[in-house]
């Protein structure tokens, strides 16, 4: 058994405060009898002695005083158990949104799927906090929060036309991503994971010297990367979503997606300067998103903090009850026994002076 409100347990000294002041009551109402006369007559006078019901009495209002305070502190009394998922884990997701996430080496395209295997991550990671970074040429942030949904809806609804900077500003991604979670107080306290998921580089930043000053801080960044080395088209979607045509440049030329040796170095060096940080890299028809979500799954079934507790239900109206109980039940004792009053027969009229003369006349014999 616990208690909700354990300091009202102290206040059931109270109930002894009450019983000394009862007492007290009892030492001065035999003393003012004997001051009064001689105790054995003043008692003799007495029609009922009225002690062992005021005892009673006593008893009574001192029980219930110790039982409602005890009902005060809200005792509680376990009913069962459930499983409690780790809410020590903040989560920021950094998505791309380039134009070149347009491509369709991942079917239907690297950002429909990239953002799809997120919102399942999100659902499957039940209790963490979630943030979010949506970038491009600049980032734009969602914060910390508990609900998951709000996050995923906030990177589903995004798309790179709606980008206002083309480009892939890694560094400046990553460096709202740590704001958000400094941010929140809560979060240096938690596991802080930041999942950092594009298909290029930075040529402006250096995203390797942000990863290093959040490792410092104890952040593991996994990068999800997607696309490689072989040249991709980059459709061109309308406002509507649908592809309307290839990009090209100005000369007429198609326009193409494709990492770097020092891209994919970057890349590399972003994750390794983290702890526990992975790079994974996209196969044909995956983003690799999942594997992460797998992980993460497991960490929070095991040394983050997922339990089993006790679930305690209040059981205070037991005690308060009875203290009602007791308090009616003294309330109903009185200081001398209940008599039942009989119907006296009304005496006989005294007659008149007068009445009472005629009367004796008549039994005088003539």
């Amino acid at each position: 058994m616990i208690f909700g409100a354990p300091v009202f347990l102290f206040c059931t000294a109270l109930a002894a405060l009450v019983a000394v002041l009862l007492a007290l009551g009892a030492i001065y109402r035999r003393r003012a009898a004997q001051a009064f006369g001689d105790l054995e007559r003043v008692e003799a006078l007495r029609t009922s002695d009225p002690s062992v019901r005021r005892a009673w009495k006593a008893v009574l209002l001192v029980m219930a005083t110790a039982l409602a305070f005890f009902a005060a502190a809200r005792p509680q009394y376990g009913k069962g158990t459930r499983l409690v998922p780790a809410t020590n884990v903040d989560v920021v997701l950094v998505l791309d949104y380039s134009k070149s996430m347009y491509a369709r080496d991942v079917e239907p395209s690297r950002i429909f799927r990239a953002k799809v295997e997120v919102a399942r991550l999100v659902k499957e990671l039940e209790g963490a906090r979630f943030a979010a970074v949506a970038f491009a040429g600049e980032p734009m942030g969602f914060p910390l929060t508990a609900d998951g949904a709000a996050v995923a809806q906030f990177l589903r609804q995004l798309d790179p036309n709606d980008m206002p900077i083309g480009g892939t500003a890694i560094a400046r991604a990553l460096t709202l991503a740590r704001d958000l979670l400094k941010r929140d107080p809560k979060s240096s306290e938690h596991k802080r994971i930041i999942l950092l998921v594009t298909d290029g580089e930075d040529l402006e930043g250096d995203p390797a010297g942000v990863a290093r000053q959040l490792g410092a801080e104890g952040t593991t960044v996994h990068v999800v990367q997607i696309g490689g080395r072989t040249p991709e088209r980059i459709p061109e979607v309308g406002e509507d979503g649908r592809v309307v045509g290839f990009r090209t440049d100005r000369n007429g030329k198609p326009l193409t997606t494709a990492l770097t040796v020092n891209g994919e170095k970057q890349l590399a060096a972003i994750a390794t300067s983290t702890p526990g940080g992975e790079i994974i890299v996209a196969d044909k028809g995956t983003t690799g998103i999942d594997r992460i979500a797998a992980d993460l799954r497991k960490q929070m079934k095991s040394e983050l903090a997922e339990k089993i507790e006790t679930v305690y239900a209040d059981v205070y109206y037991y005690p308060l009850g009875l203290a009602i109980l007791l308090l009616v039940a003294e309330a109903l004792i009185t200081d001398a026994p209940l008599r039942i009053l009989r119907r006296r027969a009304a005496p006989k009229p005294i007659p008149r002076t007068g009445e009472r003369k005629r009367k004796e006349a008549r039994r005088v014999p003539a």
